[in-house]
């Protein structure tokens, strides 16, 4: 018989692919599961399998420096999601409108994204410090009474973290809306044109409204980023001065390994975990029902 035509194995493919998705499955939901017992139980510096019911969950919601990172993510996560897609959408639309020199400024703008959030985190760190970056800089050329010290004021430091976090993503935001942009038949816009409506309004009659699935998807992205800040937070203050920019990351990150507090550790981490399900599981139904 010719190779060709030998009688193709429905199970092969299978076969091949079994070892992969059998560990994934064990290591990211089994893990998932091992973390949300763990939550249950009283461990402490060493896991334990005393079952304890919720009560790491009442000591996580009495913790006062737990509500100071659920604060902290609420002020994160707006500004963030807020400024970065905000931003993203405008640069799509500056460089959807033709411009000649639009693959440099793509790949300037989308720079940011290519560097890990440490990186970032260093950079903005060197930057916003006041006694190396912008502060020493204005002073240099003569400004003696500017100064700039969100990093070290505790009230403004989470603001720090905002302006690294929206200078990293909004290319990559960027990147998402023009391609959603470059997919918008040129007719409608040119119609829109004849019938005398200006550009501005196009766009927010015309383009916005018709980007709707990508804001979504892009949206997606951007939360769930926010809600598992983790490096960018440590590289830039560390939580710091004192708590004051703990993210539920960090908390989770400083009570399993540096306080020896395992079962409240588990109990934060169940708690990101079920704020990612919150978001992610209505998009993704809604997305299968509109597939059907």
């Amino acid at each position: 018989m010719h190779p060709h035509h030998l009688p193709r194995s429905p199970w092969l493919p299978r076969l091949v692919i079994a070892p992969t998705f059998l560990l994934s499955f064990l290591f990211i939901y089994g893990l998932m599961a091992w973390n949300g017992y763990l939550s249950l139980s009283d461990s402490r510096m060493l896991p334990s399998y005393e079952f304890a019911g919720l009560q790491q969950y009442a000591a996580l919601f009495e913790s006062e420096r737990w509500w100071v990172a659920m604060k902290n993510l609420l002020i994160f996560g707006a500004l963030f999601i807020g400024g970065g897609m905000g931003l993203g959408l405008l640069l799509a639309i500056l460089l959807d409108q033709k411009l000649r020199a639009e693959g440099l400024l793509r790949t300037i703008y989308l720079y940011p994204m290519a560097l890990s959030f440490i990186v970032t985190g260093t950079a903005w760190k060197w930057i916003l410090n006041p006694g190396t970056g912008f502060e020493l800089l204005m002073q240099q050329w003569g400004f003696s009474d500017f100064s700039f010290g969100w990093l070290v004021d505790p009230d403004k430091a989470i603001y720090c973290l905002v302006i690294a976090a929206v200078w990293q993503s909004a290319g990559f935001v960027m990147a998402l809306f023009l391609a959603g942009l470059r997919s918008i038949d040129d007719n409608i816009i040119k119609a829109a044109q004849v019938d005398g409506a200006s550009l501005p309004l196009i766009y927010w009659r015309i383009i916005i409204p018709s980007l709707r699935p990508v804001f979504f998807s892009t949206l997606m992205v951007v939360s769930h980023l926010a809600i598992k800040s983790f490096d960018l937070v440590m590289a830039l203050t560390a939580g710091g001065p004192g708590y004051a920019t703990d993210m539920p990351a960090t908390y989770m990150y400083t009570m399993a390994f540096s306080r020896g507090q395992i079962g409240l550790g588990a109990a934060s981490a169940t708690f990101m975990l079920a704020t990612v399900a919150a978001i992610v599981v209505p998009y993704l139904y809604s997305e299968l029902r509109v597939r059907k």
